[in-house]
């Protein structure tokens, strides 16, 4: 796992990290762990997604989403939250990344389209580590590579693995 090259000294800890596009796996583990920091509240509906108050109508019965003015106090903090993850996640992409995601309605829809679009299906997922997994197994010291750089080299092969 790369870290872009000419990384900035001294990153906000109030703003959310910057994803360009590029360094997927780097930024993740930043964002994730920003967003942990902030409240691991908010994680949880990036995992989990948001919840729509439903209540019971009618006779027959059916199932209706409530109006705003039918939430509870209880309901509204956890909506205010959701919308903490959101806007998270939209602060800390760039235009391009945007257009990917401006469709999306939730943190989690966000979350699992930039994942997707930078990792791919888990077919993907499966080719990446089986190309890992015989980069690792051909892992050989080069001629002119010191040991710094194989480790270096191993070390990269490994990580990647590891978060595949």
């Amino acid at each position: 796992m790369a870290a872009p090259p000419n990384f900035e000294k001294g990153q906000s800890t109030y703003r959310p990290p910057r994803f360009s596009g590029q360094y997927y796996e780097w930024s993740k583990i930043r964002m994730h762990d920003f967003i942990m920091a902030k409240d691991s509240e908010l994680w949880d509906f990036i995992c989990d997604g948001h919840f729509v108050p439903m209540k019971i109508i009618g006779d027959p019965t059916m199932t209706v989403p409530k109006t705003r003015k039918e939430y509870n106090d209880a309901v509204r903090k956890d909506i205010e939250k959701h919308f903490r993850a959101k806007i998270i996640l939209v602060c800390g992409i760039g235009p391009d990344e945007y257009n990917r995601i401006s469709a999306c309605q939730s943190a989690k829809k966000i979350w699992e389209a930039l994942e997707i679009a930078h990792e791919g299906t888990t077919q993907v997922k499966q080719s990446k580590i089986d190309m890992l997994t015989t980069e690792y197994e051909l892992l050989r010291m080069k001629d002119d590579e010191s040991i710094q750089d194989m480790h270096t080299r191993f070390t990269s092969i490994i990580n990647e693995l590891h978060f595949q």
